[in-house]
């Protein structure tokens, strides 16, 4: 086939997927390669079963715990089985990964893990191994589009309907771009959603505010299924130094390392529990009125350790190795987003999602520390396995038997249409306040209210929408998604 397959979004998923594509690829990028990429973020590194203590099925045990025994056994199977070739492959193109003075893997512990088995590189790993697959991209025969906004799936009608096998009707034939000369259409063999969370929806959000679901909003008009939209992950320790934009990550590894959480100076939490868990406990000191603060004082030479933390707080006048430092919990990660199969297929024949925007099925109701990496890596290369395959088989190009995924939810997808453009503030504030770490049903329906007068002209205020009807649909509290009204609290105090 003449066209190219496309790739949407230089992350790290993106990037693997991209650079995996045998035959020609076309990378396109809303800013400059990696720009933005939430993976050139991620402060605490990627986790893989390497130490001599450890084995996959140990990795594999912890992920499914974590997240609240919510995940795919088989997806967590494949993915953590995949991390330590995935770590020998990004030592081969060129990550120097922080090892010991014996010449072995520095590895940490973080939340969840029963063992150390953090790899990373200081405390910038994200942009260390995200940057190293870029410049390997760079240099293969990928075709890059920066500073390009994918506007819309181009969508062909099939003339058949394979709703009844869990397909469907119709499939991807492009992407319509737009870049600085105006919009134009690019056919494509197949297309590759790579483009990130929606972790920006929030006000108080570890995210960029680029961070918008523009990868949900395009799949979700076109008919494609999406699930789990309320299972968004709140890190507990953003660093709360006011100011706009994303706020600052105090990475899981200080607490891995010895750092504690203190209300009003005293102990509360057991830090190393799931990030749910810690989340919660943090915000219920914040509802009560106490001040919450990180303490790493007593972390070994973490200023040594941690530049990119020390950076991040000397810019707001604190020193990590001297002063508590402030914090609260703050939107970080989506668990839930496009449904894909465990081939990265989507509900539409010709249409992949990888990373962040996909709904995999790995972390359950709430991700393992340090699992993102690992997944970003492993769907953005099997994505590109499967799709060799895929444009092989005229079969499986006509559409017939093509994902396990069912079709989208009618009362779900919302056509492009006139209307108002919802300032972003707003969006972020009114998700924030009705789908934020505690969530009842009578916020969440004050939430779809509001957004819903702009769900067919506003991107973010769709996706939001999204957001609160799954959080509405799921009336009990697991994982992530933390209901006060869960009717099942009242009934175990009934029994209690």
């Amino acid at each position: 086939m003449n066209a190219p397959v496309v790739v949407v979004g230089s992350g790290l998923a993106g990037l693997v997927a991209a650079r995996s594509i045998t035959g020609p690829c076309l990378l396109v990028t809303p800013g400059r390669l990696t720009q933005g990429a939430a993976s050139m973020l991620a402060q605490g590194g990627i986790a893989a079963a390497v130490g001599p203590d450890d084995s996959v099925e140990l990795h594999a045990h912890d992920t499914w715990i974590a997240g609240d025994r919510a995940g795919d056994p088989e997806m967590i199977a494949r993915v953590t089985g995949a991390g330590p070739g995935a770590m020998e492959e990004l030592r081969s193109v060129g990550v120097a990964f922080d090892t010991t003075p014996t010449g072995e893997l520095d590895l940490h512990l973080e939340a969840g893990h029963s063992r150390r088995r953090i790899a990373h590189v200081r405390d910038t790993s994200g942009a260390a191994i995200t940057s190293a697959v870029a410049r390997a991209v760079a240099k293969g025969p990928v075709e890059v589009l920066e500073h390009t906004q994918v506007v819309d799936l181009l969508v062909e009608s099939a003339g058949h309907d394979d709703t009844a096998d869990g397909n469907t009707t119709g499939r991807v034939t492009g992407v319509l771009i737009e870049d600085a000369s105006g919009r134009r259409a690019i056919d494509a063999a197949a297309v590759v959603l790579a483009t990130g969370g929606h972790g920006g929806l929030w006000r108080h959000a570890t995210s960029s505010p680029h961070a918008v679901g523009a990868g949900v909003a395009m799949a979700a008009r076109a008919g494609v299924r999406t699930d789990d939209l309320h299972l968004m992950q709140f890190h507990p320790t953003a660093l709360d130094a006011g100011g706009t934009g994303p706020m600052p990550l105090l990475t899981e590894a200080l607490r891995g390392a010895g750092a504690v959480l203190l209300a009003d100076g005293r102990r509360f939490v057991d830090e190393l529990r799931p990030r749910d868990q810690v989340a919660a406990a943090v915000w219920e000191q914040l509802q009560a009125g106490r001040r919450v603060h990180l303490d790493a004082r007593g972390v070994e030479r973490v200023v040594e350790h941690f530049p990119q933390v020390n950076d991040l707080c000397r810019q707001v006048g604190l020193d990590p190795s001297r002063d508590l430092l402030p914090t609260r919990p703050a939107a970080h990660y989506a668990m839930g987003g496009i449904t894909v199969d465990r081939r990265g297929r989507t509900s539409l024949p010709g249409l992949w999602a990888v990373g962040e925007v996909a709904r995999t099925g790995l972390h359950g109701a709430n991700r393992l520390a340090s699992n993102s990496l690992l997944e970003a890596f492993v769907t953005g290369r099997d994505a590109a396995s499967d799709i060799a395959c895929w444009t092989c088989d005229e079969r499986a190009r006509s559409g017939q038997g093509w994902s396990e995924v069912p079709s989208a939810d009618p009362a779900t997808v919302v056509a492009r249409g006139p209307g108002s453009i919802m300032d972003l503030t707003e969006v972020q504030e009114t998700l924030e306040a009705g789908c934020g770490v505690l969530r009842d049903a009578s916020g969440i329906r004050a939430t779809i209210e509001r957004l819903a007068p702009m769900v067919a002209s506003d991107d973010a205020a769709y996706v939001a929408w999204l957001v609160a009807h799954a959080a509405l649909d799921h009336r009990n509290s697991r994982g992530a998604h933390r209901r006060v009204d869960d009717p099942s609290l009242a009934t175990k105090g009934a029994t209690a």
